[in-house]
């Protein structure tokens, strides 16, 4: 017995260390020397205590080389993952269950245009020359360092990373951004199949010319439009990957600020994923010094300060994607009507490499309006072509040309010039400088519709009505430079139009805006860097009482108990917050989704119901739902008496309960918001267990809510909510100090498993602490944890 425990414990302490040598080798070197071809001089990388690079460089190819570099040391597999589902490529490593996800990324034709776009790039401009000089960095690190963890779970191979790559994920980023997707099935169903009167909640302008006529798609069409809908939704939600859901920034001038300088802040709410999507680093050579959150395989910052200048971004949500019903030649199915006459459908075959089995060959067909998208449901389609029209396709979009100005811009002409250049997807930047000045602008470039047209629904191919005459000159766009009131707010609502034109688009609700702009417009505070914390972190707005008021007599009437009766007027006091030790905010959660299946599911069927739960038309919809007595919605169906508002609403009470009851126990005052509301950031390989439990970091009681400015949201559903979204980082400059802003990142710098820096900020973040972003060199200094120094070498 000894002697096998001691060959036992020889074998674990054998594997134990081979574990620990293999996982060593894995890990980011951020102390000592490494060769770096194609350096014309040394370059310095000094870490801080989060991980955070800090590079000194001579020249600014010196500069791009080296960011590549330690961007790939933490997250190669984050811009490998990413590259690969942007092209359409995921099932080569994760095998046949992503052919689906697959063939939906092949049907929007990023890689494709990918090509086409580099084709016309100027090869000898700086934005150009400074990716060359990145992507070069990211690819000599790759050649010379093991494989990381995953690539070896996953056999993935090594492949060099180009130019198309970074235009391939700027594609995924600019489709996550589009509700158009997710939204216009649904609402075109609700329009078509229940009527106008169901469109009411919506509150949507009525426009029937230049639309589909009702009835014009049979019910194999609907299914393809709800099997669109679910696939997009599910590509972005199961990649664990990141996707842009809304934002908030402000800036306040100085004459609002303790400081007397400008005040900028800023928290893009982005699905949560192992590693965040933020790199954090400090990159300066002469005559450039910028403090910056970058996105895998760009080189440039997305967001961005220095001592001078800083900008944010949010969603401008506007629509930039058209779906077009096309109507088929009876003699010929390749061919649509297209401006008085039939045309070919253009088609290409393309062959998806199956990790394991033989590769599946698809068919890619566009017309004159642009890619089938129905294509990405194969020989289940239906009848009618989808077809999709997409600024991200249509537009010259000099995006590269703008993040790199933009790096650059330390006056609001070259920020507003910068800004113009941002075609698709459409982002608000939001700017503020040392010199005193704030802006604002809308960047994207907006489509001529014809009259008449209303892109929340599908329009009729056979019409003109489908086609788009131009753009609107980037002057046009909602802008605002130094107001008059102090501060510009963005939050994803819909923006003023300064010509009076309404821009179509998905814009959040109005709440969340509504509350920071509150805030910010009491003239008798004076903003800064801690009262600015505290809105950030705020957890309510008047979404939820709004929702609750004229349900509350019927609220009344429905609790049975002492204890109903008691939770029934804490909704009636509530103010909308959802602190962790709040039940009140998990009864009206679970209550919000029982009133909306039982007025909605029957109406919508469950896999258009489910769709609807994933848009933020919802969100619009359930207030004025609530407050119409006489909406149609309230009858359920399936039943043959007509019910009203006190039926499904006293039903929902009861639902409501009975399964809180069985979720989180018996007693009420169990049923505090942190226990139902959680937030697990997922990694792609944490999708299956056990590996979740080596990969994933979580969960954590997760405060705030849906549409709250601390945006930790989850969707609407029943209890417990996983939250899906929020701050991807949060961010604070005062322009009085810039040098000593405050930022903090979900989970940690590195998206290498078992590194310090994994998940090392993850506590901090959701109990809304911030942590320094060190800019002075005497403060990188003395929190320095590592130096770096890369050598130039030969090739």
């Amino acid at each position: 017995m000894k002697r096998t425990l001691t060959v036992l414990a020889v074998v674990i302490a054998a594997a134990t260390a081979g574990a620990g040598w293999y996982l060593h080798g894995k890990q980011p070197v951020r102390d000592g020397q490494l060769p770096l071809a194609g350096l014309a001089s040394e370059v310095t990388v000094r870490y801080d205590e989060r991980g955070v690079p800090h590079i000194k460089a001579g020249s600014e190819e010196d500069m791009y080389r080296a960011i590549g570099y330690v961007h790939a040391q933490d997250r190669l597999f984050q811009m490998e993952i990413l590259r690969r589902l942007s092209r359409g490529e995921l099932a080569e490593v994760l095998g046949p269950k992503l052919v689906d996800t697959d063939r939906m990324f092949r049907s929007l034709r990023i890689r494709d245009h990918a090509a086409e776009y580099v084709k016309t790039q100027d090869k000898n401009s700086p934005a150009w020359k400074a990716l060359v000089a990145y992507l070069d960095g990211v690819n000599q690190f790759q050649d010379s360092h093991p494989r990381p963890v995953e690539f070896d779970i996953l056999g993935i191979p090594k492949r060099a990373f180009t130019p198309e790559d970074t235009v391939s994920v700027a594609g995924y980023m600019a489709y996550s951004f589009a509700a158009a997707f997710r939204t216009e099935p649904v609402l075109t169903y609700v329009r078509d199949e229940l009527g106008a009167d169901y469109l009411k909640v919506f509150d949507l302008d009525w426009h029937p010319e230049g639309v589909m006529t009702p009835k014009a798609l049979a019910a194999a069409d609907w299914q393809d439009l709800s099997a669109i809908a679910r696939l997009s939704h599910a590509a972005l939600e199961k990649a664990g990957l990141p996707q842009f859901e809304g934002s908030n920034a402000w800036a306040v001038s100085g004459s609002r600020t303790k400081s007397g300088k400008p005040l900028l802040a800023g928290d893009p709410h982005i699905r949560f994923a192992v590693p965040a999507v933020w790199y954090e680093m400090q990159a300066s050579a002469p005559g450039f010094e910028l403090y910056g959150h970058y996105q895998a395989l760009n080189p440039f910052a997305s967001l961005g300060h220095n001592l001078q200048f800083g900008w944010s971004l949010t969603m401008f949500q506007n629509d930039d994607v058209d779906l077009v019903a096309e109507k088929v030649n009876p003699d010929n199915p390749n061919q649509v009507w297209y401006h008085g006459q039939w045309v070919d459908l253009k088609s290409e075959e393309q062959s998806i490499a199956v990790k394991g089995e033989a590769p599946v060959k698809i068919t890619l067909r566009s017309s004159p309006h642009g890619p089938l998208v129905n294509d990405a449901l194969g020989t289940a389609s239906g009848k009618t072509p989808v077809a999709m029209w997409w600024a991200f396709l249509e537009t010259q979009n000099p995006i590269l040309d703008a993040f790199y100005e933009l790096n650059r811009a330390d006056t609001l002409t070259k920020a507003r010039t910068a800004a113009s250049k941002i075609q698709s997807p459409g982002l608000n930047v939001v700017y503020a400088n040392a010199h005193g000045d704030i802006g604002w602008w809308a960047s994207a470039q907006l489509p001529v519709r014809p009259d008449g047209v209303n892109p929340n629904f599908l329009l009729d191919g056979a019409s003109s009505q489908a086609d788009k005459t131009g753009f609107y000159p980037f002057s046009e766009n909602p802008q605002e430079e130094n107001p008059a009131r102090g501060y510009i707010v963005s939050a994803n609502f819909q923006p003023v139009p300064a010509n009076g034109r309404p821009v179509p688009g998905y814009y959040n609700l109005p709440d969340r805006g509504q509350q920071l702009n509150k805030r910010l417009s009491d003239n008798s505070v004076k903003w800064d860097l801690q009262n600015s914390q505290a809105l950030q972190l705020d957890t309510a707005t008047g979404y939820g009482p709004r929702f609750l008021k004229p349900l509350l007599p019927i609220l009344r009437e429905a609790a049975a108990t002492d204890e109903e009766k008691a939770l029934v007027e804490n909704l009636a006091n509530w103010q909308g917050d959802h602190p962790l030790d709040s039940v009140t905010a998990t009864v009206f959660n679970q209550l919000l989704y029982q009133v909306a299946d039982g007025a909605m599911r029957d109406e919508m069927g469950d896999a258009f119901f489910d769709n609807l739960l994933s848009t933020r038309v919802l969100d619009v919809a359930l207030p004025r739902l609530a407050a119409d007595e006489q909406s149609p919605w309230w009858d359920n169906r399936k039943t043959p008496q007509r019910e009203t508002r006190a039926d499904i609403v006293k039903a929902a009470w009861k639902d409501s309960l009975a399964h809180l009851r069985a979720k989180l126990g018996q007693d009420s005052e169990q049923w505090q918001w942190g226990k139902a509301h959680t937030l697990t950031h997922g990694h792609p390989l944490g999708q299956q267990k056990p590996l979740d439990r080596l990969f994933n970091v979580g969960p954590f009681a997760a405060p705030g809510g849906h549409e709250v400015p601390n945006n930790l949201s989850a969707r609407v559903g029943p209890a417990p909510w996983q939250v899906v979204y929020g701050p991807s980082t949060r961010r604070l400059i005062d322009f009085a100090d810039p040098a000593h802003s405050l930022g903090i990142n979900p989970v940690g710098q590195s998206g290498v498993p078992f590194d310090k820096h994994y998940d090392d900020q993850a506590e901090a973040y959701i109990e809304g602490q911030y942590l320094p972003q060190h800019y002075d060199d005497n403060e990188v200094k003395a929190n320095t944890h590592g130096i770096l120094r890369l050598i130039p070498v030969r090739r």
